[in-house]
């Protein structure tokens, strides 16, 4: 009989807290990001985000140091050929110098103007006038002209040499802007790692994090690489102290964050958050076969779910048995480790050289 009326005492108790939790703000009438979820998403698509802010920043530094190389040869070019010109004039000067002097002594120590005077002849008069002039006037030409180039020159070299300041300039902005981005990069992509080696350690997923698909010619094609740029790292079978058989796949070396691609139309299979590959995600495609991604820091799919080839699943990091950010991915012949198959000739064989 007490527990009977103990629990016709609790069914008032009972509507009471359930009026009280209708009268709270409900989880979705939060403010988007204000939970972990949502700071997870946040995160991720700043760090898509800075990356490409970081590569825009480093094709524009290039761009600009290319200019500047550049505009410095043109000015290093138009130096050299003031140089030579105004050793042209000074050779013009000396010849002129020379001729000056040969003439003083050829005539006696007098002037050519007063030989000019002294002529024998009205004819003599005239030829020497007209020798006279046309000599002075070749002489007065030749000096212009150079002159003119020599300024020419001079103005040439002065714009190209500000030019290539201007550019310098530029270039320490350009330099200022990539070194920022890449510190707020450095610092989201330590921030999504964190989270990522939390949710490996509690031994649960977040959930997905849905990213906005670019689009790109990466996606051509029915088959593609897990990474878009990378490098290779350590290869299936080899061997090391970090395994305790030989490797199993092929890694690929990227920075933390990097976008990681499904290569190959198929159906997510296994979404995991705990053990030695941290973690990781498993497809299934067609004609039987799996590729494992392992050692990721955020999932952008769910388990049940079916992907495109070239899709984004995830995002790279260093979750797990791991010893710096990579992506480690396999091709198997059933969803469990212990299957795996050399994953370069089995991308070869569909296209996708590595």
């Amino acid at each position: 009989m007490r527990s009977y009326r103990r629990h016709r005492l609790l069914v008032p108790v009972l509507l009471c807290a359930l009026a009280v939790l209708a009268a709270r703000p409900t989880a979705a009438g939060k403010d988007p990001g204000s939970d972990t979820g949502g700071q997870a998403t946040g995160l991720s698509a700043e760090v898509v985000r800075l990356y490409e802010e970081a590569a825009v920043a480093t094709q524009q530094y290039e761009a600009g140091r290319k200019e500047a190389e550049d505009q410095r040869t043109e000015a290093q070019r138009a130096e050299a050929l003031l140089d030579a010109q105004r050793r042209h004039i000074a050779a013009l000067h000396e010849d002129l110098g020379r001729i000056a002097r040969a003439q003083y002594r050829s005539s006696g120590g007098l002037p050519v103007a007063a030989h000019m005077i002294l002529a024998d002849s009205p004819e003599g008069l005239m030829r020497g006038q007209h020798a006279f002039s046309q000599a002075d006037l070749a002489v007065n030409n030749a000096i212009s002209k150079n002159e003119r180039a020599e300024a020419r020159l001079a103005a040439d070299e002065a714009r190209a040499a500000a030019q290539w300041q201007a550019l310098e300039k530029r270039n320490v902005q350009l330099a200022a802007l990539k070194a920022d981005i890449e510190q707020k990069l450095e610092t989201a992509r330590s921030k999504l790692q964190g989270q990522a080696d939390a949710a490996v350690a509690a031994g649960a997923c977040r959930g997905a994090v849905r990213l906005d698909q670019p689009e790109t010619g990466f996606t051509d094609g029915d088959w593609v690489a897990p990474v878009e740029t990378y490098e290779l790292s350590a290869s299936y079978g080899s061997g090391g102290a970090r395994w305790s058989n030989r490797h199993t796949g092929q890694d690929f070396a990227v920075p933390i964050g990097t976008p990681v691609r499904a290569v190959g139309a198929g159906r997510v299979v296994k979404v995991s958050c705990g053990g030695p590959f941290g973690m990781e995600i498993v497809l299934k495609h067609a004609g039987g076969y799996y590729t494992q991604y392992a050692h990721l820091a955020s999932l952008a799919v769910d388990q049940g779910e079916r992907v495109n080839a070239g899709q984004w699943i995830g995002q790279s990091g260093t979750t797990g048995n791991s010893t710096g950010p990579h992506l480690h991915f396999e091709a198997r012949v059933t969803p469990e480790s212990g299957s795996a198959v050399d994953p370069v000739p089995w991308l070869s064989a569909r296209g996708v050289s590595l």
